[in-house]
Parts: structure tokens; sequence; C-alpha cells
């Protein structure tokens, strides 16, 4: 594997090397054992999900698995995001005007469309082409579908990598009392946090069921999610140029993440204990120790 080439394109610093290194190769080789002790002779995919906040890593580390289990031991290996299956404009504001104003904003659940995304994890179960949704976020839309990538399925391994997996709903209790201006202001009655809450217990525990291995990059605090969410739409900024509307300001930003305070939160104190592997994270996101089952 070229861990040169890996860090120039993604970016990183020269330390990243030592991270992967430690933390993320012993990750990666447990995976190959629980991808090649799989006892059920159809040899189904192993499906890998990633759970850590906005900022967290988690892409770069999905790209990591794929790049050492594709480069060292010739996996087959599909990556998504649950961010590629967010339903697009038109469908979020049709919900905003039937359900809740909120829901124009990509992010919740509610906002996926989690149809298109169970029927994609039945075809890469299953054999032959299955075209991967993309969305694309400096224009807060799908790309179109003859720019998805076409793989051949049944790969070794899929990786879902998202904010939001495997998070499991709060309780009615929970969701009383607003956790911050957005809600205190424009969800004053709840209904766009139950609606959230509603969605969360449907669908998305169907795809997140599917799971066989869970990983969590976890921050120290929510605090942390601005200055890290800051620092990919900076990146975005710089990629696009300058040309895309999709950019937000640093006060949008702030407004934006949110959206995503109440489940990061709740993820953060129920998730640890139901993932396999765990990397506490500290502000500046250097892994500060890890957790094995």
């Amino acid at each position: 594997m070229d861990i040169h080439g890996f860090l120039k394109t993604h970016q990183l610093p020269s330390t990243y090397a030592d991270t992967a290194q430690k933390w993320f190769i012993p990750l990666c080789e447990r995976l190959v054992k629980h991808q090649e002790g799989a006892t059920n002779s159809s040899k189904a995919p192993l499906v890998v999900g990633i759970n850590g906040c906005q900022g967290s890593g988690k892409s770069t580390l999905t790209d990591f698995i794929s790049a050492y289990l594709t480069s060292i031991y010739a996996k087959k290996v599909v990556c998504l995001s649950i961010d590629d299956f967010y339903l697009d404009k038109s469908q979020r504001n049709a919900l905003s005007i039937k359900v809740h104003p909120l829901l124009a904003t990509r992010g919740v659940p509610g906002t996926h469309n989690m149809p298109l995304a169970l029927d994609t994890f039945k075809q890469l179960k299953g054999s032959g082409q299955v075209a991967l949704p993309r969305f694309n976020k400096a224009i807060d839309d799908p790309f179109p579908v003859n720019q998805w990538p076409v793989v051949t399925a049944p790969p070794d391994i899929i990786i879902l990598e998202g904010w939001c997996v495997g998070v499991t709903p709060q309780s009615a209790a929970d969701m009383k009392q607003p956790i911050n201006s957005l809600e205190e202001n424009q969800d004053p009655l709840g209904i766009w946090r139950s609606f959230v809450n509603t969605e969360l217990s449907n669908d998305y525990q169907s795809l997140f069921d599917q799971i066989d291995y869970r990983v969590m990059l976890k921050a120290p605090s929510f605090e942390c999610v601005y200055r890290w969410r800051l620092e990919q739409e900076h990146k975005l900024a710089v990629a696009t140029k300058g040309a895309s509307t999709g950019v937000m300001s640093d006060e949008q930003v702030a407004q934006f993440i949110q959206n995503y305070q109440r489940l990061t939160e709740h993820a953060l104190k129920t998730l640890p204990t139901k993932c396999d592997t765990v990397y506490s994270l500290d502000e500046t996101r250097t892994i500060t120790g890890e957790e094995v089952k």
C-alpha cells in the first residue's frame, strides 16, 4: 500500500501514517479474520459500520480500510456513506411543508431515502451489477444516476459510515426538553424531533441490523463538532474553488450542526457499549486509546 500517496490524496499530515500503523492496520487485520472466518456457505459480504460525529475522520478511515484491504489482501470492498442516501432538495422541501420546516435541511433521520439504501444492500448481497448512490454536497442534491459508480456484487466487505450509523431511538422522556436554541425556537412543540425519532426506529434499524462489525470514532464531546465541521467546509470550498453555492459560512455551520446535536450526544452516551472497536479521540482528533471486544 502506498501510504504516502494516501496521505497526499487526503491532505493528511505525516503523523497519520503512525496512527494507521498503530491503530488502523490492526483493525484491518481483525476485519479480515472476521470476513474469512464467516461460517455461512454463501460467503455473504461482511458489513462494517463506522460511526462518528461530523469531522471525526470516518470517511478517511473508510478509505484507508478499503485501500489497505484491497492492496494487501486483494479484497473487494464497497464503501457507502449514509450521506449518499439523502433525499433530493425537492423531496426534502415537500417534507418541510408536510411535516416540519426543519426537514428541508439534510442530515437527520427522515431525510434519507431508506428504501434505496435497503435495496442497495439487498443488491450487494446478491449478484450482478449494482449502482452505488452518490450525493453531491456542493449542490445539496444527488449526483445523476448515470454518474453513480457501478460494482459487481457480491463484494467481500461493505463499509457503511455515517454520523448516525448504529444509533438507536431515544426514549419519550428524553425527547421532551429542547437541547439547544434551534429546538427551542424552531421546534418548541417537539414535532420535528419526534418525527426524526420515529423515522430512526423504523427502516434505519433494519439497515443497521445488517452490520456485522461496529466501529466508533468517539469524540470527547459535542463541542468539538463545530471546529471539526468547519474544517470540512473549508476543504469543500477549496475543492470547488468557490464555485459552489452549497458551501456554508462559519455562521451557517454553527446553525447547521444544531440539527445533529441531539442524536450525536445520544450516540456518545449509548453507542460505545454496542461497538466491537471504539477509538477515543481528544480535541485534536488524536486517538488516545481503544476498546476492542
